[in-house]
């Protein structure tokens, strides 16, 4: 079970309504897991037949590849090094893949390298991880197929700076993206321009072997430029749309002088311009995303009709403030409570997406725990009600969270200990309040990243 307190979650509930809107949700989200896990969905989608490497319906003649390698990142990556192991064992020249710090000896392999990495913030390991793979890139030629596995995380894991832009420098900037309410998609706009090897710069460096990378998309409607920033994909994003990004946001001069002077030199045409659609480069890749947001949120539907609720999947594009994100769910709540409608009770509504948050105060949390503890303050009494944001890596911000379950009776219990939910959202503080309740939802990392779920359970 991906729930480590699946138990303890039930018995925070107040009310045999609310424990049974919490029990909806938690086994809707065990299912959605289930799904996406990174070892399944490269089992149903790489094979060896006659010889042949099938890859998604696309096959490669064995015969014909002198050396296969496997490169890559991402908070799911180390469990798909595992199962590519597990499928093409020696036939695997080499390989490195940059993981999680701290999950290495998770995996079982043999062949690649795993390196543990540092995130959301990047490090020196991932670094050193990424020279290596693209030693392994330049290494490779036309008759050698590389194998990149990317998911999501991938952006932090994978850093390689453009010189002469310091490992330190690419940090700084990267905080400050991640505080200033930006999107994943403008955050790696800018990622990418300040990087030697994202937004198609490793399909450059691994030309002219053939590439397949192999995606787990964490990002909302699976932009392949924009998951872990494009190693392996045209970039859509121009040095204009990084700096638009640094300007917007108020954070032009509040980069490192290196990051500011490249993405002026490229605005003048002094740097070359990340790849771009019809670069011959291209012509030998194939990008296949093989799990997503919908798939999770499609398995967590069947699961909740298979327990007799009426279930909708009302968008996997959600994104915005989380807080505010927060408040819709709860008028979603109130709907179904007063209307029936847009579901008759039992009523469970999914949504997946990727929220923001502005931080602000010095507290401890993360997205999904902000929108969940948002939406207890307007289901407050609202018997049988329970709302959930998760998110599907098992890491919330910078916490052990995924994320948080409230219902009717959040804000009470938090009141009965002492503590006011205003307070902790305007601090930014939503893990020390719901853990306070009980309404903290453990996993750990899962191996797996695609994107965050919400639930709205109503009974």
């Amino acid at each position: 079970m991906f729930v480590k307190n699946y138990e303890e979650l039930l018995a925070s509930a107040r009310n045999d309504k609310d424990k049974q809107a919490r029990e909806i949700i938690l086994q809707a989200l065990e299912a959605a897991l289930i799904a996406v896990d990174p070892r399944h969905t490269v089992k149903r989608n790489v094979m060896i037949s006659d010889n042949k490497l099938v890859i998604a319906g696309k096959e490669f003649d064995l015969d014909k590849i002198r050396n296969i390698y496997v490169i890559g990142g991402g908070k799911a990556s180390g469990a798909m090094a595992e199962a590519m192991e597990e499928v093409l064992g020696d036939r695997i020249s080499g390989g490195v893949v940059n993981v999680l710090k701290g999950t290495e000896k998770n995996f079982r392999v043999q062949r690649i390298k795993l390196v543990g990495a540092s995130h959301p913030i990047p490090d020196e390991n991932g670094m050193h991880g990424v020279e290596e793979m693209l030693e392994i890139a330049k290494r490779a030629d036309e008759d050698d197929l590389v194998i990149v596995l990317i998911s999501g995380g991938g952006s932090a894991l994978m850093p390689k700076p453009a010189e002469p832009i310091t490992l330190e420098e690419m940090k700084i900037t990267t905080d400050l993206l991640l505080k200033c309410g930006a999107t994943i998609n403008e955050i790696n706009a800018v990622r990418k321009h300040i990087s030697a090897f994202k937004g198609g710069q490793l399909a450059r460096a691994c030309y002219p072997a053939t590439t397949v990378a192999l995606v787990i998309s964490d990002v909302v409607g699976d932009p392949l430029d924009t998951i872990a920033s494009g190693p392996t994909a045209p970039d859509t994003t121009t040095f204009e749309d990084a700096y638009r990004v640094l300007k917007f946001y108020g954070i032009l001069d509040k980069v490192p002088e290196n990051v500011r002077k490249r993405i002026e030199k490229g605005l003048k045409g002094e740097i070359p311009e990340t790849p771009k659609p019809g670069d011959k480069i291209f012509e030998k890749v194939h990008n296949i995303i093989i799990a997503n947001n919908r798939i999770a949120c499609e398995a967590a539907e069947a699961k909740a009709r298979e327990m007799g609720v009426n279930t909708l999947i009302l968008s996997t594009h959600i994104e915005g403030e989380a807080r505010h994100v927060g408040t819709v769910l709860a008028g979603i709540a109130r709907e179904i409570h007063k209307y029936d409608k847009p579901l008759k009770r039992p009523a469970l509504i999914i949504m997946g997406g990727e929220t923001t948050v502005t931080v602000t105060g010095t507290g401890k949390g993360g997205r999904n725990q902000e929108l969940s503890l948002s939406a207890s303050l307007r289901i407050r009494g609202l018997e049988g009600t329970a709302i959930a944001s998760v998110g599907t890596d098992g890491i919330d911000g910078i916490t052990d969270a995924a994320g948080g379950l409230v219902d009717s009776t959040t804000v009470d219990r938090g009141k009965g200990k002492g503590l006011d939910v205003l307070e902790y959202l305007a601090n930014n503080d939503s893990y020390t309040f719901l853990k306070a309740v009980g309404d903290v939802i453990f996993t750990g990392p899962t191996g797996s990243n695609v994107n965050d779920i919400m639930f709205v359970a109503v009974v």
